[in-house]
């Protein structure tokens, strides 16, 4: 894989389909939403939206009257299109565009959301990498949601490997520096209506840590 090239690859998908043809598509994004509502977020939360693209999570955090919000993605095209989308709003968010694999925050988060990122990154020293920035930049008290394909999910996704997980497993890999605090599966249905199984659990930073 060291001669993939990850950016212009997710630069490719971004200029040829629109939103509504992307599989990852939700008009609105329920689980994640209701994490934030499980948790209490506060409005005043430090949030990171991990791999958000042009997804439609932060018009929705917007309209929940959230101040602080970040959204990083791989893609320039992306996050382009959701500041079209947004239009004055935009201006409200923070945007990073930078590789989950190698990002290096400049501030610390109350909440770190991740749908659909995590699983791309398939490489030992990748994940190390991103799990070691993770637990450097949430706050004591922050909470830290990953949803990746399950065991039952797909193996590739925009035509790229990806690396599946279970409750267990996704325990396993991030007990390092988080307690498991909630596992959920979730089936996605895709605009092709084809159905995407995904593990979602939350995580808090693990007090030895």
């Amino acid at each position: 894989m060291s001669d993939f090239d990850r950016k212009r690859h997710w630069e490719n998908i971004y200029q040829t389909k629109n939103l509504k043809e992307v599989s990852w598509f939700q008009p609105t994004p329920a689980t994640s939403l209701d994490f934030f509502k499980q948790f209490n977020v506060p409005a005043t939360a430090k949030i990171i939206d991990i791999g958000g693209g042009d997804s439609l999570l932060v018009d929705h955090l917007l309209d929940l009257g959230y101040l602080n919000i970040t959204v990083l993605d791989i893609s320039d095209i992306a996050l382009d299109k959701a500041k079209q989308r947004l239009g004055e709003r935009a201006l409200k968010v923070k945007w990073i565009v930078a590789d989950a694999a190698t990002f290096k925050p400049t501030e610390k988060y109350d909440f770190w959301h991740d749908r659909a990122a995590f699983h791309f990154l398939t490489q030992e020293q990748e994940i190390e990498n991103y799990l070691d920035t993770i637990q450097k930049s949430i706050k004591p008290s922050g909470i830290l949601v990953i949803g990746t394909f399950s065991e039952q999910g797909p193996k590739k996704c925009s035509g790229i490997e990806i690396k599946q997980y279970s409750e267990t497993s996704m325990t396993d890999r991030l007990k390092k520096y988080f307690e498991k605090i909630k596992c959920i599966t979730v089936d996605h249905k895709t605009p092709s209506d084809t159905i995407q199984n995904f593990v979602f659990c939350s995580f808090r930073k693990s007090q030895t840590t």
